[in-house]
């Protein structure tokens, strides 16, 4: 059995939703494990102009599953739900914000989503974000693809931390 469960014989030929819930939840464990390893000083590092760290990463990665999640399947504001009202607020890192609290709030938010999207199938609709009523099969998509864009900022990012411990 590959160590990826998209890889997986049974994913190879199993249903979409199946296969949507495979890779979600791949690229959700890459961004929760990029801080693994790393002191709180390197998960803060900034390294680009822009707010994105490792940990600011992983924090925004919640704040994305939350208004995906959240928002769009309950209806509930942002404020209701205690998030950020913008994605760029949602990288900023508060003095208590560690790698363990971020990671543990970031699993919790995960298990959270999969729970709201569990009754649902793919044709439904969520109706509560900004843009309108949405299938639930787009936010699938749009989340495969935020979440693969941050995998990517954050090998770099770790790659460049890991480089400088030498």
């Amino acid at each position: 059995m590959s160590p990826l469960p998209s890889m997986d014989p049974a994913t190879l030929t199993a249903d979409l939703r199946t296969q949507f819930d495979a890779f979600l939840d791949e690229h959700r464990a890459a961004l929760h494990n990029c801080l693994d390893g790393l002191t709180e000083q390197e998960a803060r590092a900034s390294l680009v102009p822009s707010r994105t760290t490792l940990l600011g990463l992983v924090k925004h990665a919640t704040f994305v599953e939350k208004v995906w999640f959240d928002e769009a399947i309950t209806c509930r504001t942002r404020a209701e739900i205690g998030i950020p009202a913008t994605p760029d607020e949602s990288f900023i890192l508060d003095a208590g914000d560690t790698i363990a609290g971020l990671q543990a709030a970031y699993s919790r938010a995960c298990e959270d989503s999969r729970r709201a999207a569990a009754p649902l199938d793919l044709d439904d609709l969520v109706r509560g974000n900004r843009r309108g009523a949405l299938p639930l099969r787009w936010v699938y998509l749009h989340m495969l693809r935020e979440l693969a864009q941050h995998c990517g900022h954050a090998d770099i990012l770790r790659e460049q931390i890991l480089a400088a411990r030498s």
